[in-house]
């Protein structure tokens, strides 16, 4: 059973996770690998109203996207925005990355290899990881501008899409730990979390939503 505090705290999690960016033309939109294709819709709809001229998905696989994407988290992005309309030509696939820094790294050295000259980016990712994939992006390519974008949903549209309430819960507190705990490793730019919302991490800690915390010693992953 979860509380009605515990809502209430997510949802604080939730809103401060996304960042709330007005989208305009970039240079090129990124597609940040994982288990959830609406990355690659939200993707192709973005290109699709004239947002972007060119797609690059990044990602290989992971224990939770083998099964599903066995080619590659990239490559069943790509598939998908083919399947959608995007031409191949506007489509790049990075993949190799297997974190949220080499995503950005490895995406730069494609696009400096196409030739493709960027000076802003579309960084599209699941609807939690807006800040976090923001943050690690501007201290990997800093001199380039970023957008955060996800596919527009709630927070109970996202619990009904993943089936497991507590896992999103779980995934919203681990996501909010690296943000408080990457910058001092150099993973990401440091950003301010609000009292309200460092409050209601903390009470969610001490509910036993902490599958997803790594201990402050273990390496990132």
């Amino acid at each position: 059973m979860i509380s009605t505090q515990a809502w209430a705290d997510t949802r604080r999690l939730w809103d401060y996770h996304q960042m709330g960016h007005t989208l305009r033309p970039c240079s090129v939109a990124i597609g940040l690998g994982s288990h959830d294709l609406g990355v690659a819709d939200t993707a192709v709809d973005l290109y699709e109203r004239g947002l972007v001229p060119l797609l690059v998905f990044t990602g290989a696989t992971s224990p939770t996207t083998r099964a599903r994407m066995p080619r590659g988290e990239a490559v069943h992005y790509r598939e998908r925005a083919l399947e959608l309309g995007v031409p191949s030509s506007a489509v790049l696939v990075e993949p190799r990355a297997r974190n949220t820094a080499e995503n950005i790294r490895f995406s730069k050295a494609v696009l400096e290899e196409a030739g493709v000259d960027v000076s802003s980016v579309l960084l599209i990712s699941k609807p939690y990881e807006e800040r976090r994939a923001y943050a690690t992006a501007r201290k990997e390519w800093p001199e380039v501008e970023f957008l955060s974008a996800s596919t527009p949903m709630t927070l109970d549209e996202y619990v009904d899409s993943i089936g497991d309430a507590r896992l999103v819960i779980d995934m919203l507190v681990g996501a909010l730990q690296r943000l408080l705990i990457y910058p001092e490793r150099g993973f990401m730019i440091s950003q301010p979390v609000p009292d309200d919302v460092l409050e209601a991490y903390e009470r969610l800690c001490r509910e036993g939503f902490t599958s997803r915390l790594i201990p402050s010693d273990q390496p990132a992953v």
